[in-house]
């Protein structure tokens, strides 16, 4: 298993998924969204996970709105990149298996 962590420093459900993962000592790789945003590589990877970047938008982020009001769904995407404070987290990877916010129990089948 190859586990990143995508996430914010100030999110809960961030913490709660690292806490996961060590009590199982599974190895994790965290990347802070906050420091180094998500590349397209791995946007288009996760995306393609997920069957869309919809996935990965935060109802509840300050600005998401504004998405809706963009003509282009690659202008919602670059937004996406540019402002990875838009994106749901934690994003946790596993090769070309990925998962969006707190979900331990798909975790626990990809052991």
């Amino acid at each position: 298993m190859n586990i990143q962590i995508f996430g914010k420093q100030k999110c809960f459900d961030t913490k709660k998924a690292e806490r996961w993962f060590k009590e199982r000592r599974i190895p994790y790789q965290l990347v802070k969204l906050d420091k180094y945003p998500m590349s397209r590589g791995e946007f288009d990877s996760v995306s393609r996970a997920l069957g869309g970047y919809e996935q990965l938008i935060d109802p509840k982020a300050k600005d998401a709105a504004s998405l809706q009001y963009l003509a282009y769904e690659e202008d919602k995407i670059v937004k996406l990149l540019d402002y990875p404070e838009l994106m749901r987290t934690p994003v946790v990877r596993n090769g070309r298996q990925a998962t969006v916010g707190y979900c331990p129990d798909t975790w626990a089948a990809w052991q």
